[in-house]
């Protein structure tokens, strides 16, 4: 993919991000706002279970939507407040099932998996670090998940929408660079590979696990 792309995607993530800040602090209970706050997650996890043909998912997506409107007839601005933490704590809890449901005995954790098919060579070395990142991955999700419900209950509503929205995405993302840097600086034995190529590795060992 070309660079400008990438800052194209950035770009629109960040004024996302942004946006999502500013309408959860000022229009959180407005039903254009919901549908921008919640629409494209919805969309996303309903397109994934429809083409998965997965009808659990479908059906807990059109729960969540049934529950939105309800809340929204009723106009409640704590609930809506409650329901985007909740909304931030399920993402997260997801990843975190999803990286650590592949850390049980005899499965292949998701990174060593996506490591498997992007480096020629694959050292047990190599393999134990991926298990151990994959562990890592885990508690971040779900240290994430406990920062959230404890800036909830003690800040400002602001507070809580500022990390939802705009330090959430920079926390991934620094653990994700900081994780790239060591790597290299530790284990030289990782050979160095395209976003790319990592993102297509990913795909791939996703659909390897479906059934």
């Amino acid at each position: 993919m070309p660079a400008w792309r990438y800052a194209a995607a950035a770009t629109a993530l960040a004024g996302y991000a942004l946006l999502s800040h500013l309408l959860m602090v000022h229009a959180a209970r407005e039903p254009w706002a919901v549908a921008v706050l919640f629409g494209p997650l919805l969309l996303a996890v309903a397109g994934a279970g429809l083409a998965r043909r997965q009808p659990l998912v479908l059906a807990a997506c059109a729960a969540l939507l049934a529950l939105l409107v309800l809340v929204v007839l009723r106009g409640g601005v704590q609930d809506m407040q409650r329901l985007y933490v909740l909304q931030h704590a399920g993402i997260h809890l997801a990843l975190a099932l999803g990286f650590g449901i592949t850390l049980r005995p005899g499965a292949t954790p998701l990174i060593s998996a996506i490591a498997a098919r992007l480096h020629r060579t694959f050292t047990p070395e190599m393999q134990a670090y991926t298990r151990w990142l994959t562990g890592l991955w885990v508690r971040y999700f779900l240290a994430m998940v406990a920062l959230s419900f404890a800036i909830y209950a003690l800040l400002p509503w602001e507070a809580w929408s500022l990390f939802g929205n705009l330090l959430t995405p920079l926390a991934a993302l620094a653990f994700f660079v900081g994780e790239h840097i060591l790597r290299y600086r530790r284990h030289p034995e990782f050979e160095r590979v395209t976003l790319r190529a990592a993102f297509e590795a990913y795909r791939a060992a996703d659909a390897a696990r479906r059934p």
